[in-house]
């Protein structure tokens, strides 16, 4: 599991759910339990997938994998690199994560993988342009693998949240934003249902579907 806000309060949830939990992010959980883990790693180093593999082996199995690093930067023309940055955690390790964990889901005929995508992706955005299409890309990638793993015992679930009351909710406007403790308990549902894909509010996921071809150049 990779954790900011959400992702570390999942653990908190998973944790007390019973679960045993490895989590990897930039910085320390402190979190301190017998049944948790932490490995302090960036997704986007070249030791990432190694660190990541070293867990599971820890774990002896996985069973379920949360992708949560998520960034987004408003654009600055001058300076494109946090836009590249942008999709090299949201979307490409992501991509990482899944060719690690996938393959050992495979081989034991079962598991369940989380990412937490967002409302974004249907947007084009000139504010952030790399949040909104690297969370396109994610979205697509994991809806697509979900149906390339139907009849493994694997389960892919997307789940796209709007806003949520987090540092990442820069906007000046935030409509229907999610509670974080909401926000865990979608992800705890996801978790027991196994849903292909959730998009959380609905009112906001019927509007950004709406609003999507207003917001394409002309």
């Amino acid at each position: 599991m990779v954790a900011p806000v959400i992702g570390l309060a999942f653990t908190r949830r998973l944790l007390a759910d019973g679960w045993r939990v490895a989590g990897l992010s930039r910085r320390d959980s402190g979190i301190n339990v017998p049944t948790y883990v932490h490995h302090t790693v960036d997704v986007t180093a070249p030791e990432y997938p190694e660190v990541l593999s070293k867990a599971i082996d820890e774990l002896g199995r996985v069973d379920l994998c949360v992708y949560a690093a998520g960034i987004g930067e408003p654009i600055d023309l001058a300076d494109l690199d946090a836009q590249a940055h942008t999709f090299e955690v949201n979307l490409m390790g992501a991509v990482r994560t899944v060719a690690t964990v996938v393959p050992r889901m495979v081989a034991a005929g079962d598991g369940h993988l989380i990412g937490l995508s967002s409302l974004a992706d249907r947007l084009v955005s000139a504010e952030a342009p790399g949040y909104a299409g690297s969370k396109a890309g994610l979205s697509s990638y994991l809806l697509g693998l979900s149906s390339a793993l139907r009849g493994q015992g694997v389960s892919v679930t997307t789940v796209r949240f709007g806003f949520v009351d987090t540092k990442m909710a820069k906007a000046p406007v935030r409509p229907l934003m999610l509670p974080v403790d909401r926000a865990v308990e979608i992800l705890a549902r996801c978790v027991r249902t196994r849903p292909a894909l959730i998009s959380r509010p609905r009112r906001l996921a019927l509007l950004t579907t709406l609003a999507a071809p207003f917001t394409r150049p002309r």
